[in-house]
C-alpha cells in the first residue's frame, strides 16, 4: 500500500495539539540527563511503575554528576524493584562516562549518545529528538503498532526485515522541523489510541487511512514471530539468623539473574521439594553440618513472572545456637539493617511480608 505520508504526519500533531492529554513528569524535558534517565527506567516497564523510580532518582541524583558519585549500593536500593538490573548497571557505568569522558555535559550528537553504553537506537533518538532537536525517529513497540495497523502490513515486528521496514517507514514520516514533537506524539498516540487491546478506533484521527480498520484487522496486527518459551527455576531461601540477631546475606554476582543485588542463604533445585525434605539435602549438610538449628517458619510458595522465567520458591526462618563456623561469600549482618540493602523482588516480597504459611514451632 502507498500510504499518504503527509496525511499521517499532519493528522498525527494535530492530534497532538488538540487532543493529547497524556502527561508525565518528563514530558517536554529538554535536560538530556532527565530525559534519558526517564528512557532507562521505562525499558521493560509500564509508565504508571515508571513514574515514582523517576522522582525517586531525581530527588536522590538531580545531576549525572550526582549520579556518578553515588555509592552503588544506594542506586541499586532506589532501583529495587524494577527488575532487569543490567539496566541499573548500565546506569552507573554511563553517568560514570559521562561525568569523567565529557565533563558532566552529555553528548549532543546521535553517534555519540548511541555509543553510551545500555542505550540502544531507540533511546539515542528519543534523547537527540527531544532534548536537541536532531531528526531522528523513535522506533517502539507503540510505533511499531502504530505503523502495522495504518498499512495492514503483517511483516513480524520483531524479525530483522520487519524491524528494517518499520524503522525506515518512521523516518519517511518523521517531521524533520519539529522531530521531538513528532516522536511524542506517536509514542502516545500508541499508548492512549492504538493502544494493544481495545484500541479507541472510534475516535483516532488516523481511521479513515487505517489499513487495518479497513479490512477489520486490527486486532490481529501487528504479528510477530517468535513464541517466548520461559524456563522454570525453583528458588529456597533461608533467613538463617544467629542468637545475637544476626543473618546472613550475600550479593550475587554476574552471569545470571539479579546480579549485584543480595540475597539470602539460598539453594535452587530444578523442580519443586517438599519442605520437610528440604534439610535432608546435600547442600544443607554443606552449609550447616551438624550444627544444632531450629525451622521457625516455612512460607508459602512465592512466584514472580520474569520476560523469560519463571521463578517459584519458598523462604525458611532458621534459628541458630551458635553462629556457622564458615560461610564463605556471605556477609553477616543486623536482621534490622536488611532494608539498606537491594534485593530481588522475589525475596523482598516475603522480607516485607513474612507471613508463615506453617510455623513449626
Amino acid at each position: 500500500m502507498k500510504i499518504k505520508k503527509g496525511d499521517f504526519t499532519k493528522n498525527l500533531l494535530k492530534w497532538h495539539k488538540n487532543e493529547n492529554s497524556r502527561t508525565m513528569p518528563w514530558k517536554g524535558e529538554k535536560d538530556p540527563y532527565k530525559i534519558w534517565l526517564s528512557e532507562i527506567i521505562l525499558q521493560q516497564t509500564r509508565v504508571e511503575q515508571g513514574w515514582a523510580y523517576y522522582e525517586k532518582f531525581i530527588h536522590n541524583f538531580p545531576t549525572i554528576n550526582d549520579l556518578a558519585k553515588a555509592p552503588e549500593q544506594k542506586v541499586f536500593k532506589c532501583w529495587e524493584g524494577l527488575g532487569y538490573y543490567s539496566r541499573c548497571r548500565n546506569l552507573i557505568a554511563t553517568a560514570k562516562k559521562i561525568a569523567g569522558e565529557y565533563k558532566g555535559e552529555f553528548p549532543s550528537d546521535y553517534d555519540s549518545i548511541r555509543a553510551l553504553k545500555g542505550i540502544g537506537p531507540y533511546t539515542a533518538a528519543a534523547i537527540a529528538s527531544f532534548a536537541f532537536n536532531l531528526p531522528y525517529a523513535v522506533v517502539d513497540g507503540n510505533v511499531l503498532r502504530v505503523l502495522s495497523r495504518y498499512t495492514g502490513d503483517d511483516t513480524p515486528i520483531d524479525t530483522t526485515v520487519g524491524k528494517k521496514k518499520f524503522s525506515s517507514l518512521a523516518e519517511s514520516l518523521l517531521d524533520r522541523e519539529q522531530p521531538g514533537i513528532y516522536n511524542q506524539a506517536i509514542m502516545d498516540f500508541g499508548a492512549v489510541v492504538c493502544k494493544p487491546q481495545k484500541p479507541l478506533c472510534a475516535l483516532c484521527a488516523q481511521r479513515e487511512d487505517c489499513q487495518a480498520y479497513r479490512k477489520g484487522e486490527v486486532s490481529r496486527l501487528p504479528v510477530k514471530e517468535k513464541v517466548l518459551r520461559k524456563k522454570k527455576r525453583w528458588f529456597y531461601y533461608f533467613l538463617v539468623e544467629t542468637p545475637d540477631k544476626k543473618v546472613y546475606i550475600r550479593q550475587r554476582q554476574q552471569g545470571d539473574i539479579w546480579a549485584d543485588l543480595f540475597e539470602l542463604v539460598g539453594w535452587e533445585s530444578g523442580d519443586a521439594v517438599y519442605p520437610e525434605d528440604i534439610l535432608q539435602e546435600q547442600f544443607a549438610g554443606k552449609i550447616f553440618g551438624k550444627q544444632s538449628l531450629t525451622v521457625k517458619y516455612i512460607s508459602k510458595i512465592y512466584r514472580q513472572e520474569l520476560s523469560h522465567q519463571t521463578i517459584q520458591g519458598q523462604f525458611f526462618t532458621i534459628q541458630l545456637n551458635k553462629p556457622l563456623a564458615t560461610l564463605d561469600g556471605y556477609l553477616l549482618v543486623d536482621k534490622d539493617k536488611l532494608s539498606e540493602y537491594p534485593f530481588p523482588k522475589f525475596i523482598n516480597a516475603w522480607l516485607l511480608d513474612p507471613t508463615p504459611a506453617q510455623s513449626l514451632f
